[in-house]
Protein backbone atom coordinates (compact mmCIF):
# COMPACT_ATOMS: atom_id res chain seq x y z
CA UNK A 1 0.00 0.00 0.00
CA UNK A 2 1.49 3.13 -0.97
CA UNK A 3 0.58 6.39 -0.42
CA UNK A 4 0.57 9.44 -2.83
CA UNK A 5 2.55 12.12 -2.80
CA UNK A 6 -0.35 14.62 -2.41
CA UNK A 7 -2.36 13.06 0.30
CA UNK A 8 1.00 12.83 2.24
CA UNK A 9 0.97 16.63 3.47
CA UNK A 10 -2.64 15.96 4.23
CA UNK A 11 -1.22 13.68 7.05
CA UNK A 12 1.01 15.85 8.42
CA UNK A 13 4.32 14.20 7.00
CA UNK A 14 5.72 17.16 4.70
CA UNK A 15 8.18 17.67 7.58
CA UNK A 16 9.48 13.82 6.91
CA UNK A 17 8.91 13.75 3.25
CA UNK A 18 10.66 16.99 2.47
CA UNK A 19 13.92 17.33 3.74
CA UNK A 20 14.60 13.89 5.69
CA UNK A 21 13.27 10.64 3.74
CA UNK A 22 14.59 11.55 0.24
CA UNK A 23 18.28 11.46 2.26
CA UNK A 24 17.54 8.28 4.07
CA UNK A 25 16.12 6.54 0.51
CA UNK A 26 18.90 7.80 -1.30
CA UNK A 27 20.77 4.54 -1.75
CA UNK A 28 17.74 2.51 -1.62
CA UNK A 29 15.00 4.52 -3.23
CA UNK A 30 12.27 2.22 -1.82
CA UNK A 31 8.47 3.53 -2.15
CA UNK A 32 7.65 2.64 1.67
CA UNK A 33 6.43 5.66 3.53
CA UNK A 34 8.60 5.51 7.22
CA UNK A 35 12.27 3.65 6.61
CA UNK A 36 14.87 3.45 9.17
CA UNK A 37 18.44 5.52 8.98
CA UNK A 38 20.32 3.01 6.92
CA UNK A 39 16.88 4.01 4.07
CA UNK A 40 15.24 0.02 4.35
CA UNK A 41 11.77 -0.51 5.31
CA UNK A 42 11.45 -0.77 9.08
CA UNK A 43 10.57 -4.27 10.03
CA UNK A 44 7.99 -4.81 12.59
CA UNK A 45 10.66 -5.88 15.15
CA UNK A 46 12.18 -2.73 14.54
CA UNK A 47 9.39 -0.67 14.98
CA UNK A 48 7.72 -2.76 18.23
CA UNK A 49 11.18 -1.97 19.69
CA UNK A 50 10.93 1.93 18.91
CA UNK A 51 7.52 2.52 20.16
CA UNK A 52 8.57 0.05 23.47
CA UNK A 53 11.65 2.04 23.79
CA UNK A 54 9.16 5.55 23.34
CA UNK A 55 6.67 4.79 25.49
CA UNK A 56 9.52 3.65 28.49
CA UNK A 57 10.67 7.21 27.92
CA UNK A 58 7.72 8.97 28.52
CA UNK A 59 7.34 7.58 31.75
CA UNK A 60 4.46 4.98 30.76
CA UNK A 61 4.12 2.21 33.13
CA UNK A 62 2.19 0.29 30.99
CA UNK A 63 3.57 -1.67 28.19
CA UNK A 64 3.24 -0.90 24.73
CA UNK A 65 3.10 -1.80 21.08
CA UNK A 66 2.63 -0.80 17.86
CA UNK A 67 -0.42 -3.52 18.03
CA UNK A 68 -1.77 -2.51 20.57
CA UNK A 69 -1.53 1.33 19.15
CA UNK A 70 -3.18 0.62 15.94
CA UNK A 71 -5.92 -1.40 17.64
CA UNK A 72 -6.53 1.52 19.64
CA UNK A 73 -6.25 3.97 16.34
CA UNK A 74 -8.79 1.62 14.99
CA UNK A 75 -11.59 1.26 17.87
CA UNK A 76 -11.50 5.12 18.49
CA UNK A 77 -12.10 5.83 14.77
CA UNK A 78 -14.97 3.26 14.52
CA UNK A 79 -16.27 5.19 17.31
CA UNK A 80 -16.20 8.23 16.12
CA UNK A 81 -17.81 7.54 12.70
CA UNK A 82 -15.53 5.71 10.45
CA UNK A 83 -17.14 3.29 8.34
CA UNK A 84 -16.37 -0.46 8.31
CA UNK A 85 -14.63 0.03 4.86
CA UNK A 86 -12.84 2.82 5.18
CA UNK A 87 -11.18 1.16 8.61
CA UNK A 88 -10.45 -2.08 6.65
CA UNK A 89 -8.50 0.34 4.11
CA UNK A 90 -6.86 1.91 6.55
CA UNK A 91 -5.87 -0.95 8.21
CA UNK A 92 -4.71 -2.97 4.85
CA UNK A 93 -6.93 -6.24 5.64
CA UNK A 94 -7.70 -8.01 2.70
CA UNK A 95 -11.02 -9.67 4.66
CA UNK A 96 -14.01 -7.55 5.69
CA UNK A 97 -14.27 -10.15 8.07
CA UNK A 98 -10.39 -9.12 9.65
CA UNK A 99 -11.82 -5.67 10.25
CA UNK A 100 -15.01 -6.63 11.84
CA UNK A 101 -12.83 -7.58 15.26
CA UNK A 102 -13.24 -4.02 16.14
CA UNK A 103 -17.10 -3.50 15.97
CA UNK A 104 -17.29 -5.68 18.82
CA UNK A 105 -15.46 -2.79 21.26
CA UNK A 106 -17.59 -0.22 19.00
CA UNK A 107 -20.75 -2.21 19.96
CA UNK A 108 -20.05 -2.67 24.14
CA UNK A 109 -19.24 1.64 23.34
CA UNK A 110 -22.84 2.30 21.88
CA UNK A 111 -24.03 0.09 24.62
CA UNK A 112 -22.87 2.23 27.54
CA UNK A 113 -23.60 5.13 25.85
CA UNK A 114 -27.61 3.78 25.35
CA UNK A 115 -27.23 3.03 28.86
CA UNK A 116 -26.29 6.35 29.75
CA UNK A 117 -27.99 8.54 28.00
CA UNK A 118 -31.11 6.77 26.67
CA UNK A 119 -34.63 8.03 28.56
CA UNK A 120 -35.74 5.06 29.41
CA UNK A 121 -33.03 4.06 31.39
CA UNK A 122 -32.18 7.70 33.21
CA UNK A 123 -33.32 7.92 36.82
CA UNK A 124 -36.69 10.25 36.55
CA UNK A 125 -34.89 13.74 38.14
CA UNK A 126 -32.45 13.44 34.94
CA UNK A 127 -35.45 12.39 32.41
CA UNK A 128 -36.86 15.70 33.93
CA UNK A 129 -34.34 18.17 33.91
CA UNK A 130 -33.38 17.01 30.29
CA UNK A 131 -37.48 17.50 29.08
CA UNK A 132 -37.08 21.40 30.27
CA UNK A 133 -33.81 22.12 28.90
CA UNK A 134 -35.02 20.57 25.54
CA UNK A 135 -38.56 22.64 26.08
CA UNK A 136 -36.34 25.92 26.52
CA UNK A 137 -33.85 24.91 23.70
Amino acid sequence: MGLEAEHVGNLGLGKYMAPIRPILVERTNTSVLFVSRNGRPFGAANLSSLVRDYVKAAGITRPGSCHLFRHAAATQMLENGADIRSLQAFLGHAQITTTQIYTHVSITYLKEVHRKTHPADLPRSEKRDRDIQGDSA
